[in-house]
């Protein structure tokens, strides 16, 4: 994570959290529920399993997200948004409702 100062303004750094490849993909799945990586990977086919391992990282890095390891054979992992996590939630129903206009559009044209 870069320091405050390093950023030219604060769209830089949100694009920073959550601009990953399939960031805003796996935050808008977790929004309403606690999901194991298949699940995820089941819902964002065209993430490899190496580039959603990456990016569910960086993710839990920012804070953006926790992962809970049960101590089970074979191991269970669950991703959850954190409370700074849900704190997104607005941008990414934004985004939502914005591509849905967009693809309305699309569909007029």
């Amino acid at each position: 994570m870069r320091c405050p100062s390093t950023y030219h303004c604060p769209v830089e750094a949100t694009l920073e959290l959550m601009g990953g490849k399939y960031k805003a993909l796996i935050l808008f799945h977790l929004i309403d529920s606690t999901l194991r990586f298949n699940e995820l990977q089941k819902l964002i086919p065209q993430a490899t399993p190496k580039m959603l391992t990456q990016q569910l990282r960086e993710l839990e890095k920012d804070s953006l997200i926790s992962r809970t390891v049960y101590p089970v054979v074979p191991p269970k992992v669950e991703y959850q948004l954190t409370d700074f996590g849900k704190s997104i939630i607005p941008i990414i129903n934004a985004m939502c409702d914005w591509g849905t206009d967009y693809l309305n559009r699309l569909k007029k044209n």
